[in-house]
């Protein structure tokens, strides 16, 4: 059958609507195409920069560079504190908060509570927290293993830790950091803005587990810290801590303090304390054992006070060495207040009072002072008043003004009661006696040459007191301070601890203080030691064989020339020991 031939008619509605079609795709297409060019636009153009920073959020991040502190040396160059880069495990806690086993994980590799990390996960998600320190200074093996889990969200910082190679031996001085690298006791504290350097900024790209995988650049360099070259001799510091540890240990005492400082330049070459810690370790940096005894603590100075006595006596006019003074029968009372001598000494001119230690002679040689001229001298001295070293937490002392004592109080003062003071501060006092009555400025940080000093008394007193000095080292209570080969001049002291209503009378402080060599002074040195309980206290016994120890090695160490080769030589060959205790000692 043949069908019929369409008619023209029907070809042109089917043309119609095929054009229909057609322009309808085409609108389709081009308005697609429109849809496509505006959001390119949109894009590319309007919301560049937004979409650009949310890219760099995700991939690009600034991070920190650490500014490496800045060392501290002895006076040789030799290290006393250093820093050294170590690792610190951080994340982001709304990426962590999925793994709860790996957190579990990274715990028991670190060592930590599981569930005190979870619960601390959790807390700064809630917070909307993006940063937390997991562990802030770990061994680079722990870090393998942690990056191992590749837990999302953890990333590794570099830091700085402070290590000190002195350990104990020059803990006081030197002081510590905290975990942030930054001062918190001794010279770490007072010279922190000169040690700290000024951090760096850096662009990184991170992987989708945290880590960095490409540096882009570095936006701010870190400066690295200033280092600062202090007055102390290691090898001293050593050997000074060693003498000392091993006092306390032979005499059971509570505590202890030894300064060694440079007569003519103020530089303290030495400075220990007992009892110690480890500034290494950040757990034994408790119960007070970080305080600096030497300059924050204070005592009645003793016997070790009647050469500025002697001082302010010969200052006034009123004296002079040659002069005598009676001393029978070893005691008198000014009041209900009873002063004593270990023994009846007589007849006693001002070396010898010194010479031997009379508690009688020097309070009859103080009543005849004028009480603000006696105040005046030991003012200029520095007692009462801090040294200037702006060590953290120095101490002034205690010392009345003469409009404040009591009847018997210059009396007592005179031979070291009623009056308190540093370690620091009375080192300085004898440095003075021994650098020509000139006080010099006290300086933790080595110095080239001595800077301007202050005299406090004159020249010719000064050499008066000296001698006086000398003489109760070689012929008196100080004779178990003598290091062989070399002249010393010191005097010994022996206070009872004050304690609520009065004095202890089984409680000392047993103290030495002296110089040499006495041709040309270069070093003074204070011993203290409390509370000795093995049965001697008196700083004869007690303090003066660590001095002696402890000089000698300063002498030998610094080059210092023997100013007393015969009289060593003279001991020697009569076969007398060096040191030759006697009977009835008591300073």
């Amino acid at each position: 059958m043949v069908k019929p031939r369409k008619t023209p008619k029907n070809a042109e509605v089917n043309s119609r609507r095929w054009s229909l079609r057609r322009g309808f795709v085409m609108v389709v297409f081009v308005g697609l195409g429109c849809s496509l060019l505006i959001r390119a636009l949109q894009l590319q153009v309007f919301s560049h920069d937004y979409y650009q920073d949310q890219g760099s959020q995700r991939q690009l991040r600034h991070v920190s560079i650490s500014a490496h502190r800045g060392m501290l040396l002895d006076r040789n160059g030799e290290p006393l504190a250093i820093s050294t880069p170590i690792q610190t495990i951080v994340a982001d806690p709304r990426k962590l908060i999925d793994a709860p086993q790996k957190v579990s994980e990274m715990a028991d590799i670190l060592s930590m509570d599981a569930s005190k990390l979870l619960a601390r996960v959790q807390r700064l998600n809630n917070q909307k927290r993006g940063y937390m320190y997991v562990k802030r200074h770990v061994l680079p093996p722990l870090v393998d293993q942690v990056l191992a889990l590749e837990a999302e969200g953890i990333t590794i910082e570099r830091e700085f830790r402070r290590f000190y190679p002195s350990g104990h031996a020059a803990a006081h001085v030197v002081g510590f950091t905290d975990i942030d690298d930054k001062g918190r006791e001794g010279l770490e504290m007072a010279y922190d803005q000169w040690l700290q350097g000024k951090p760096g900024k850096r662009k990184v790209m991170r992987d989708r587990t945290g880590r960095y995988i490409e540096g882009v650049g570095v936006i701010d360099k870190a400066e690295p810290g200033r280092d600062l070259r202090l007055s102390l001799d290691k090898q001293l510091q050593y050997f000074a801590d060693r003498a000392l540890a091993a006092a306390v240990e032979e005499h059971q005492a509570e505590s202890a303090n030894l300064v060694v400082m440079n007569v003519k330049t103020g530089e303290v070459l030495a400075m220990v304390n007992y009892p110690t810690y480890n500034p290494n370790d950040m757990g034994d940096r408790s119960n007070g054992a970080q305080r600096n005894r030497s300059i924050t603590d204070v005592f009645e100075p003793g016997s070790t006070m009647k050469p500025f006595t002697m001082a302010a006596a010969l200052d006034s006019g009123k004296f002079v060495a040659d002069d005598i003074v009676f001393t029978s029968p070893g005691h008198y009372t000014i009041g209900k207040y009873k002063i004593s001598d270990v023994r009846d000494n007589g007849w006693l001119d001002l070396t010898g009072i010194i010479t031997k230690s009379s508690n009688v002679g020097i309070s009859k040689v103080a009543r005849q002072l004028e009480p603000e001229q006696m105040w005046s001298v030991f003012d200029s001295f520095g007692f009462g008043r801090p040294t200037g070293s702006e060590f953290p937490g120095e101490v002034a002392g205690y010392f009345n003004h003469p409009t404040l004592w009591h009847h018997i109080e210059q009396a007592s003062v005179s031979y070291g009661y009623g009056l308190s003071v540093s370690a620091l501060q009375l080192v300085r006092a004898y440095a003075a006696l021994a650098n020509q009555g000139s006080m010099p400025s006290v300086s933790f940080i080595a110095v080239d040459e001595a800077e301007a000093t202050q005299q406090v008394v004159d020249p010719k007193i000064a050499a008066s007191v000296q001698s006086m000095l000398e003489n109760a080292v070689v012929k008196g209570t100080g004779h178990r301070a003598k290091v062989p080969g070399y002249r010393v001049a010191g005097k010994t002291g022996t206070s009872r601890r004050s304690q609520s209503g009065g004095y202890a009378e089984d409680r000392h402080v047993s103290l030495f203080a002296g110089f040499a060599p006495v041709s040309d002074p270069e070093f003074a040195a204070v011993v203290v030691i409390h509370d000795p309980k093995a049965g001697q206290y008196f700083g004869s016994v007690v303090a003066a064989p660590v001095f002696s120890d402890v000089m000698g090695h300063a002498l030998r160490l610094q080059g210092i020339e023997p100013d007393d080769i015969d009289g060593a030589r003279a001991e020697l060959l009569m076969g007398l020991p060096l040191v030759e205790a006697k009977p009835g000692e008591r300073s």
